[in-house]
């Protein structure tokens, strides 16, 4: 078995980071992977990151409407998740909305 040389790990290290920024900040997909593959996984985790802020900030999701999974993920799609909250804010200052708070006043009740 041949022991990984020096520029091995930094290698390395740079491919995982340009497959992260492939699925999560709409990078170029790196070579040796599959372009259609890295395209659908990246779609799922902008559609779990959308769920994850209508979940949290309902009112936010609420007031865009029904389009509000699809304009969040056309707004996300180049923009890296720092949080959900930070994630919620940034988006609605987008919109021209107030940030929303988080806690149990911007839930809806049920």
């Amino acid at each position: 078995m041949t022991e990984p040389g020096p520029g091995t790990t930094a290698s390395l290290a740079e491919q995982q980071a340009a497959l992260v920024r492939a699925l999560v900040a709409g990078a170029q997909v790196p070579a040796g992977f599959d372009t259609a593959d890295i395209s659908a996984t990246a779609h799922a985790l902008l559609h779990k990151r959308a769920g994850e802020v209508a979940q949290r900030f309902p009112l936010l999701a609420h007031t865009c409407g029904p389009d509000f999974t699809a304009r969040f993920m056309t707004w996300a799609r180049t923009r890296p998740k720092i949080s959900t909250a930070a994630d919620a804010a940034a988006f609605a200052t987008e919109l021209g909305l107030p940030p929303p708070r988080s806690g149990r006043r911007d839930r809806l009740r049920r």
